[in-house]
C-alpha cells in the first residue's frame, strides 16, 4: 500500500519511482482516488526532475492498462496490426493516405487519432468534412470496418487510456505540457491501448513543428522508440520536415479532397508523396510485409496504381457511415466556401522561408481550426494551392489560393499568409523532406 503524497515526495526529491509506485499512482489517477492538486504536483516533479526510461516505461504501460487495451485476437486477421503516430503539423495529411496504402499491401490499421487543436490539423476534424462519417462507433463496427476495409480512422474512445485523459487534462492547466517523459506516456498509452504490433512514429522538426527545436524532436524520437520496444512494441521514428505546409492544401475538406486525388493518382504533392511513401515503407518492413525498403516502396507503389489503395478508403468511408459512391463523387459531398481566390506577394522573388505555425494559424482564423476544444469547425475555408520553398513569387505565382466565407476573412487571411512567408532575391538551400529514421538500435 503506498501514498500517493509519498510518491511525489520522492519524485520531488529526484528519487527514482519503481513500477509498483507508479503503477499506484496512475490507478488511483483512473479511479478518482488521486486528486487533481496531486496529479498537478506529480507533474511538476517530473517536469523538474524528469524521467529515467524505464520510469518513462512504467508510466506508459500504467496509463496504457488504466483503461481497455483492445484484443483482436478473435477478429482472426490474416495480416499484422500496424500504425502510424504523427506529432502534427500544417497540411499533414498523410494518415489519410498512409492507412489504406498499407491496408492494401496485407496490414490492418485501427487508428485511433485525435482532433486539432492550435495550429495543427486534427485528422478527425478532416475526416467529419465527410458527410454521415462517424468517428465514434462502437466497439464492434470498428473492428468489423477494421476487417473489411483494412483500415478503420476514428476517434479515442472514453475507456481507452482514461489516466490519460485526467493527466493531460491537469497538464494544460499547470504548464507541464513540454517535458519529453510526460508526452512520451501520452502519445504512446492511446497508441499501445489499440493492441498494435507494430507502431511508426512521424516526429516533425521546424517552423510548424510541436517541438521548438530539432534536438527537442530528435529527443522525442528516441524516447519514443525506447519507450514503445520497452513496453514491447516494435517501433521505428523518422524525423520529417514541417519548415512549410506539407501538402498542397490546409483546411479540412481541402485536405480531404487533395487525399482523395492522392490516392487516385489525380495529383500528388512530390513532399507529401516522399513523407507518406517513407512512413508507409517504414510500416511495411517492421510488421513482416515486406524484406526491405525497396520492396515496400514497390508494393505501395502498386496499389496506388492499381486502385487498391483508393477502393480500402473508401470502404472506410461506407463502412463508417459515410457516402458509398463518396470516391467516385468526392466533390459533391465535401463543403467549398463561397471565394476561392489567389493572394500574390507583395514583392517579386523566390519563397524562401515559411512561418508553417503561422499559416496554420492563418486556417483557425477563418474558422478552419481550434482556439479552445469547445469551439466549432468551418470544413469549407483553408488554403489550396500552397506554394513551397524556392517557388518563383510574383504576377504569375501566387503564394496560395484562400478559400473564405467573405471578402474581410479573405482580406484578413491574405494578410496572415503574406506576413508568413519570406521572399528573397535568392533561392534557399534545399532542406531534407525526411532527415533521419530512429530505430531500437539508435537510442
Amino acid at each position: 500500500m503506498y501514498l500517493p503524497q509519498e510518491i511525489i515526495r520522492k519524485k520531488r526529491d529526484n528519487i527514482e519511482l519503481t513500477a509498483d509506485e507508479i503503477n499506484f499512482f496512475i490507478q488511483g489517477v483512473a479511479k478518482d482516488t488521486v486528486s487533481e492538486g496531486q496529479i498537478a504536483a506529480f507533474a511538476m516533479a517530473i517536469y523538474f526532475n524528469d524521467m529515467t526510461m524505464d520510469e518513462r516505461v512504467a508510466l506508459t504501460c500504467a496509463m496504457r492498462d488504466s483503461g481497455m487495451v483492445i484484443d483482436w485476437s478473435h477478429m482472426n486477421f490474416d495480416g499484422p496490426i500496424v500504425d502510424k503516430h504523427s506529432t502534427g503539423g500544417v497540411g499533414d495529411v498523410t494518415s489519410l493516405m498512409l492507412g489504406p496504402m498499407v491496408a492494401a499491401c496485407g496490414g490492418y490499421v485501427p487508428m485511433i487519432s485525435g482532433r486539432g487543436l492550435g495550429h495543427t490539423g486534427g485528422t478527425l476534424d478532416k475526416l467529419e468534412s465527410i458527410p454521415g462519417y462517424n468517428i465514434t462507433p462502437t466497439n464492434e463496427v470498428f473492428g468489423q470496418v477494421t476487417k473489411d476495409a483494412g483500415v478503420a480512422i476514428i476517434g479515442q474512445t472514453g475507456d481507452l487510456a482514461p489516466a490519460d485523459k485526467r493527466v493531460y487534462a491537469t497538464r494544460d492547466v499547470t504548464a507541464t505540457v513540454d517535458n519529453i517523459s510526460l508526452i512520451t506516456a501520452s502519445i504512446l498509452s492511446k497508441k499501445l491501448a489499440a493492441g498494435l504490433g507494430s507502431l511508426v512514429m512521424d516526429v516533425k522538426v521546424g517552423s510548424g513543428a510541436f517541438m521548438p527545436t530539432y534536438e527537442a524532436s530528435e529527443e522525442l524520437a528516441k524516447s519514443i522508440v525506447a519507450v514503445a520496444n520497452g513496453a514491447g512494441t516494435k517501433t521505428t521514428a523518422l524525423l520529417t520536415d514541417m519548415n512549410q505546409v506539407l501538402a498542397s492544401t490546409a483546411g479540412n475538406a481541402l485536405e480531404v479532397r487533395e487525399a482523395v486525388q492522392f490516392l487516385t493518382g489525380e495529383y500528388r504533392n512530390p513532399r507529401l508523396f516522399e513523407v507518406t511513401m517513407a512512413l508507409c515503407a517504414e510500416m511495411l518492413v517492421n510488421s513482416g510485409l515486406a524484406a526491405d525498403i525497396d520492396q515496400a516502396r514497390a508494393d505501395l507503389q502498386t496499389v496506388l496504381d492499381n486502385g487498391k489503395a483508393a477502393a480500402c478508403f473508401g470502404k472506410m468511408v461506407a463502412g463508417l457511415g459515410g457516402p458509398a459512391d463518396f470516391m467516385e463523387n468526392y466533390d459533391n459531398y465535401l463543403a467549398r466556401a463561397e471565394i476561392a481566390k489567389p493572394v500574390y506577394a507583395e514583392q517579386n522573388g523566390y519563397v524562401y522561408a515559411m512561418d508553417t505555425r503561422a499559416l496554420g494559424m492563418a486556417v483557425v482564423g477563418m474558422g478552419g481550426g481550434r482556439r479552445v476544444a469547445a469551439d466549432t469547425i468551418d470544413y469549407a475555408v483553408g488554403l489550396s494551392d500552397m506554394a513551397r520553398l524556392g517557388d518563383e513569387a510574383n504576377a504569375e505565382h501566387p503564394l496560395a489560393v484562400i478559400h473564405a466565407r467573405t471578402e474581410a476573412q479573405w482580406e484578413e487571411a491574405a494578410k496572415a499568409v503574406r506576413a508568413a512567408i519570406t521572399i528573397a532575391d535568392e533561392k534557399p538551400a534545399p532542406t531534407p523532406v525526411v532527415y533521419r529514421r530512429v530505430r531500437p538500435e539508435d537510442v
